[in-house]
């Protein structure tokens, strides 16, 4: 039976109706009720596992999902060994760097050489500093952290931004993005080699939709 990864959060909804409309239903993730972290389509044809977004890939990389949906986010920063095989156009987002609006800074390259900066997306924050040839600290953190410029303790954040709205309700305004983010649909590299006659009947109809969409 294929194994689906879905994400947690603000990507189920969506991931839920792609799969419906292409004949799977996991929509008892949606019941707040439940408490459920794996259940089966009522055609028996797949099964879904419900797991933090960061996780999707993980568990896809490791064989226990043949299939997942996951932001581009969490790819570029965990660097997974899956295949990524379509792009689903939802959970649109980017990744920026942010700072205090009454900073005066109006690009990364105009941040202090050895300043502090905050996020949860160390890995792409440091290649993207590397890039720019200016060394900064990265903090690690795992959440609110736009408190890192508000309390001082860094110049700057890099962060996820969809509306700005949070940005902007905490003083800061973006100055560069690293990248555009949406959902991908990945599989795991062996079983979508081994399998692939019934992994691409999804992917197919997957992507079936994409281009009736366009």
């Amino acid at each position: 039976m294929l194994t689906i990864a879905l994400p947690k959060g603000a990507l189920l909804k969506d991931t839920i109706q792609l799969f419906q409309a292409v004949g799977l239903d996991f929509s008892l993730f949606l019941d707040g009720k439940t408490r459920q972290l794996q259940i089966t389509d009522p055609t028996g044809q797949a099964r879904a596992l419900l797991v933090r977004a960061q996780d999707v890939p993980v568990y896809v990389e490791y064989g226990q999902a043949q299939l997942g949906v996951v932001g581009y986010d969490v790819l570029r920063e965990k660097k997974p060994q899956v295949a990524q095989l379509a792009d689903l156009g939802f959970g649109g987002c980017r990744l920026s760097v942010a700072v205090p609006a009454a900073s005066g800074y109006q690009s990364s390259l105009e941040l202090p050489p050895h300043g502090r900066v905050a996020s949860k997306f160390v890995h792409c924050a440091r290649d993207y500093f590397r890039q720019l040839d200016l060394p900064v600290e990265i903090i690690p953190l795992s959440g609110s952290v736009e408190l890192g410029p508000i309390t001082g303790m860094s110049e700057a954040i890099v962060d996820l931004v969809s509306t700005g709205r949070t940005l902007q309700e905490n003083g800061l305004v973006e100055i560069d993005v690293l990248f555009q983010s949406t959902a991908h649909l990945i599989a795991h590299p062996l079983s979508y080699r081994i399998d692939a006659v019934a992994i691409n009947h999804w992917v197919e109809k997957i992507r079936g939709l994409q281009l009736a969409a366009v």
